[in-house]
């Protein structure tokens, strides 16, 4: 009798799923056809799985502070999303606009940290403002510094809407808990925050001084996951930078690391039934996207991340739009490069 085959450890089973199992709707296609056949029925399934939103209210936006940054201003304000969600967010606003000028504005996505503080560059320590500029991570503040209108929220668990500590205790990441907690609501935390900048959509184009056709998404790491949702499926946002963060979730299994795609707070649940990271970030097509992959990154290995890139790029290619794709593979790690993506936002916005 042959042997059986048994799957004691989750890992060994989803090692054997991976191996065995198809994606539905991995893309293989080369024609614009094909894309827009496969592009209709990866969104719809993927909004399916994302599973619902919640009901919009007004958002009843209040200013509570404003800094003079020199060069801008900047503003720290509180909206609501839904019934029982308040966005804490900085708006930062360059100075000398003219009268009735509208610029172009920009959702500047955080990733795992402090929160809004990181990439608007609040520091309270040198060290600390050392460390932000080492890793471009206050890319907000360069926006706004480029003259962009920018905002920058907490998502759900971090900075201002972090849950206290105790509720994580014994070691376990916080990320996890919120989602298991959303998840007795009847939500996907990822859906959750996806819904979060979808409404700082809303509130950017309410600014007088933003130009509603003229919006934009960047982030990093954690911020790249909201900026790949988010460029994939809010129509508004018409530019975008990923970076560190595009890679595959089928990697992340393989390699046993699970740094960035097992985290409660950018978990997708379902996502292997259908594709992978590579084919959510190719919904974006055909809008302007540019990709940043540290090659000594140690959370998003290179490798894996240009195999990712490559995926994007068929889907691209496909769309008839070779030409609104980029990549920066850059000699860095973990790090906002900016070495293409500040051209690639004033080329397109």
């Amino acid at each position: 009798m042959a042997d059986k085959v048994r799957y004691l450890s989750p890992y060994d089973g989803a090692l054997a799923w991976i191996a065995n199992e198809r994606s539905e709707l991995t893309f293989e296609g080369s024609t614009e056809e094909d894309w827009r056949r496969w592009r209709a029925a990866f969104e719809g399934k993927l909004r399916g799985w994302l599973g619902k939103c919640p009901d919009p209210v007004p958002l009843e936006p209040e200013v509570v502070e404003t800094v003079d940054c020199g060069e801008f201003v900047r503003e720290k304000l509180y909206f609501n999303s839904e019934k029982y969600a308040t966005v804490a967010a900085y708006v930062l606003v360059p100075k000398g606009l003219q009268p009735g000028e509208k610029r172009p504005g920009i959702l500047a996505a955080h990733g795992h940290g402090h929160g809004k503080i990181d990439v608007c560059g609040v520091c309270e320590t040198d060290e600390e403002r050392d460390l932000v500029r080492t890793l471009n991570y206050d890319y907000a503040r360069q926006f706004a510094l480029r003259g962009y209108v920018v905002i920058a929220p907490d998502w759900r668990g971090f900075g201002e809407r972090s849950s206290p500590a105790e509720w994580a205790r014994v070691g376990r990441d916080p990320c996890n808990v919120n989602y298991m907690a959303m998840g007795y609501l009847g939500y996907h935390l990822l859906a959750l925050q996806i819904w979060d900048g979808m409404r700082c959509v809303d509130y950017l184009q309410s600014r007088p001084e933003v130009d509603p056709e003229r919006l934009g998404v960047g982030g990093l790491s954690f911020g790249g996951t909201m900026t790949t949702y988010l460029a994939a499926l809010e129509p508004r946002l018409k530019v975008a930078c990923i970076s560190g963060y595009l890679s595959t979730v089928k990697g992340d299994a393989i390699t046993m690391r699970g740094l960035g795609n097992f985290c409660g707070a950018q978990y997708m649940p379902g996502l292997l039934t259908i594709g992978d990271i590579p084919e959510v970030a190719g919904l974006i097509a055909p809008k302007p996207l540019c990709v940043e992959m540290g090659e000594q990154d140690t959370c998003f290995v290179i490798d894996d991340a240009t195999a990712a890139f490559e995926q994007v790029q068929r889907i691209y290619t496909a769309a008839g739009a070779a030409d609104r794709i980029v990549g920066d593979r850059f000699p860095g790690g973990h790090e906002w490069s900016g070495r293409k993506s500040w051209a690639w936002f004033e080329q397109w916005l």
